[in-house]
This record gives C-alpha cells, structure tokens and sequence, in this order.
C-alpha cells in the first residue's frame, strides 16, 4: 500500500498511514475496585452534554425512521451529521475498555489496529489501515478530527501497528490476539427467502437471521464454553458476532478454522443443488440445532416464505428427496392443484409416502433427507472467511451504516424475538431527539447531568454494551483468567 508524507494537523495522514484509495462504491494494571469500572480513568472528553445552553441545534428536526436523508436533504454521511455523531453520541470510553479490558491503559488497546474509511474532497475513499491509539481520549479526538463513514477493528499486534516500519526485523511484527468473529448476511439466504432479495430486508426474512443467533450462539456458549458473546447489527441486512473470552481472544488460525468448519454446514452459495451433506447419526450440536429450528421451519418458512409456492422451487425441493416414483407422484399431484402452498406441500410428502406409492421407499432415508432440508431452509449461512483468520478486520460497533443511517447496535440476545432492525436508531433522528430533549434540565434526578446518549433512543443499546463490558472486565479480574493470560493458556481440539 501506498505512503503519504506527514502533514501538520491532527486530521492529516502520518507517514506510518497505510491508504488505500478506492471508488465511491465501494501490561501492568493499577488496583481498581469493581464500582470505579466504568469512571473517568483519564479524560476523554466525553461530556454530560455537549451542546452549551442557547447554541443552535445540531440538525433539522426529522423522523428518527428516516432511513438515508432528512426533509432538508441532509445524508446520513455528510460529515457534519457525522462529527456531531462521533462528538455528542458514539460510547468511545465504552469501546476502550471493551478491547482494553481494563478501565486503565493496556497494549490490549495500544497495540490493537484500527482501520479507518474517510471520504476525500472528490469522493473517493481512502481506507487507512494500522492505526493505533493509546488511549480513549486519542481514538475520540483522532475520530472527530478524520471523520470517518466508519472504522474496522483489527488485531493486538506484537507491537504498536504505527510503529511496525521501524522494526529492525519486519517478521516480529505478528498479531497476537483478536475476537473471534462471525458474520451472517441475508443475501446469503436469496435463494430461499421469498420477500425480498439483495440488500432489502423486512420483518418476515429477519427471523432467519434470529435463527442463526439462537443456533451459532448457543453452540459457542454449549459446545466452546465461551461466556462472553455479543451480537452487533450490521445496520442494514445482518449481524456480526464478536466472542470476547481470553481463551477465543488468543486462539491461532488453526483453532479459528476449526471451530468455523464445525459450526459451517451450508455449502455451495448461490448455486443450485444438494447444500447440506452430513454423516449418520447427526452430530450432536445439529440434533440440537434441528430442536431449535424446527418451530421456525414451521411458521418463518413454511408458511411466512412459503418457499415452494411456484413450481420450480418446488422442484429443487423434490430434487432434495430420495425417491424418484415418491417424486413422480408429488408432481402429479402438485401440477393438479395450482397454487397450492409450502406447508400442504411439506405435508404431502408424508402423506404420499404413507399411501404406498413407491415400493421401494426406504423411509429412514426419507426422514434424513427431510432433516437436511429443514436445515437448508433454517441452519445460519456464515461467511465463515471472517471467522478464519487472526488478523481479519471487522466494522466497530455503533458506528453508522451509511446506506441506512441505521447505527450497527448490539442485539439483547435474551430479548432476540422482540429486536427489529428497522427500528433501530437512525444518526438523524437520534440528534433530533436531543434536539427535542425536554427532559429534567437538572439531570437523572440524582443531580447528576445527563450524556446526550442517555437523552435518545441509543440509551438501552449502550447500556446493554456498558453492562456486556463490565462482566468481561469482571472476569478478566479473575484470578483464573489472569493465570491463563500469563501461560498463554489456549483452547485444545
């Protein structure tokens, strides 16, 4: 990648800035009692409120729904909205100390890269790659400053990634640690999904990503022990996972691939044909998965999808089952009944199976082809590619999805049925509504002056991720746990 000279001014590039242009499209820790956790360990400017009395509003007042733009034609990426994001809203101390693991400084955070997408003056993107920032106050001040559409987070490095070109040996510098990340998408799911396709989403094909968590997330926490796993909406059309524990954090490429192949059972993408294959007896991780998918095969597919209503879906479903006169007879009596939907369809095949049509039917391979479809039309579809490797990088949450406006928040995994991705906050409406605030000027009632997030619609999603960040800190507290950090304790296969 390319090099840019050092220029004056905290919003320029500094020879350490890996850029990368683009198209448009495109370790020692002080004694800190558990209460002091989330207290204001060295300033990073995150104020109660930031707008003075009497100063103007931050933007036109707009419907906090408003997807991309305002009455007033305002972008949900005009760099002004942006700032007054970054400066007034985004949990910046929070973010610290979920990778720092600590409330006080660490090179958990120090030697983490951070990757940043600015737009220049005519449009293109440049993608800076290794920074890096000490503390919460610098990451803040660096973001206000550079305004960027959004920034990813990479791994902990053997080093601080800014200084890694001044290293007598270029191969010490290696990541060390990362989350363990998962990433699921609803274009993956195009090819079963009836109500909407590519980049738009509704109610209906969201259930497939609630299934997805309810699967992914209960193998993790069931089969890997894992403990601490948060789930971030992507602010358009899918979900990331980010499993925190020490034991995920150090894990190798090796063990990443493991885990990811384990947990992966849809194969082929978009092409047509067989997407499921597995060994008998099922693995008990998918015996588990069909209990929890079955309800939803049922109601979100069967009869939400109804993915066989016309007839070449039909076929690939046919095309699934083991019996070619079983088969035959399904068509004949399918082309009979024009119209008729995927739960009757579903139950058919039982029925014909039952009235003796084929001779030779071997109904336990019936059952285990009729599992492999439920699975096919319900088991999560990973890019399991995010999950492979120690050094891939990941959009932070709670920045803001540029196409949407739509802020990528966490996802409350015991209250997944109730979460709805069209609902979450917009960075327009959630500056309007501090704009409106005509709460209590005096504060929480405690005396205590309140932070512009806690004036909005964003306040039970950053205290989800406060709390989610306090039982990590918490554990990594631990007596056990810091024995594992010291011994460079990993997962065993």
């Amino acid at each position: 990648m390319a090099d840019i000279p050092t220029q004056n001014g905290d919003s320029q590039h500094s020879a350490d800035d890996d850029v990368t242009m683009t198209g448009t499209d495109g370790d020692g820790k002080k004694d800190v009692k558990l209460e002091d956790l989330f207290a204001d360990v060295d300033s990073d400017d995150e104020f109660p409120s930031s707008r003075p009395d009497g100063a103007k509003p931050s933007s036109p007042p707009v419907a906090p729904s408003s997807p991309v733009g305002n009455g007033n034609g305002i972008s949900s990426s005009d760099p002004e909205l942006l700032r007054m994001f970054y400066q007034r809203l985004f949990p910046f101390r929070y973010l610290f100390q979920w990778l720092n693991h600590s409330p006080t400084p660490t090179n958990d955070f120090a030697h983490r890269e951070f990757a940043l997408t600015i737009n220049d003056a005519t449009g293109n993107e440049i993608y800076l790659r290794y920074q890096s920032y000490p503390t919460a106050d610098l990451i803040r001040k660096d973001i206000i400053s550079k305004i960027p559409s959004r920034f990813e987070i990479g791994p902990v490095y053997t080093t601080n990634p800014r200084d890694r070109k001044s290293l007598r040996n270029q191969n010490s510098f290696k990541p060390l640690a990362k989350e363990l990340c998962f990433d699921i998408d609803l274009t993956d799911y195009d090819s079963i999904r009836t109500c909407c396709n590519k980049a738009n989403i509704c109610s209906k094909c969201w259930q497939f990503m609630t299934m997805a968590i309810k699967t992914i997330d209960t193998a993790l926490r069931d089969d890997f022990g894992f403990k601490h796993i948060m789930w971030v909406y992507s602010g358009r059309r899918g979900a990331h996972a980010w499993v925190c524990d020490k034991k995920a954090r150090t894990m190798d490429d090796q063990k990443r691939r493991a885990i990811a192949g384990y947990l992966e059972v849809i194969r082929g993408g978009a092409q047509s044909g067989k997407k499921v294959n597995l060994w008998r007896p099922l693995h008990p991780h998918l015996t588990r998965s069909l209990d929890i998918l079955a309800p939803h095969f049922q109601t979100d597919v069967l009869e939400t999808q109804d993915p066989w209503a016309d007839s070449e879906r039909s076929e690939h479903l046919l095309s699934l089952l083991p019996d070619r006169a079983l088969n035959d007879h399904l068509r004949k009596k399918w082309d009979s009944s024009p119209g008729r939907g995927s739960s009757s369809k579903w139950a058919d095949i039982d029925a014909v199976a039952k009235s003796g049509a084929s001779k030779g039917l071997d109904a336990q391979a019936l059952l285990e082809a009729k599992q492999d479809v439920v699975l096919e039309y319900t088991y999560p579809r990973l890019d399991i590619e995010v999950s492979k490797k120690l050094n891939h990088l990941l959009k932070s949450p709670f920045v803001v999805h540029p196409g949407t406006g739509r802020v990528c928040v966490p996802i409350d995994t015991k209250q997944l049925d109730e979460f709805d991705p069209l609902g979450v906050p917009t960075v327009q409406g959630l500056l309007a509504e501090i704009d409106g605030w005509t709460g209590d000027a005096g504060g929480d009632g405690d005396g205590k002056a309140l932070a512009d997030w806690e004036k909005t619609s964003l306040k039970p999603y950053i205290e989800y991720f406060r709390s989610f960040v306090l039982a990590l800190m918490r554990d990594e507290r631990d007596p056990k746990v810091k024995r594992e950090r010291e011994e460079g304790e990993g997962m065993e296969f």
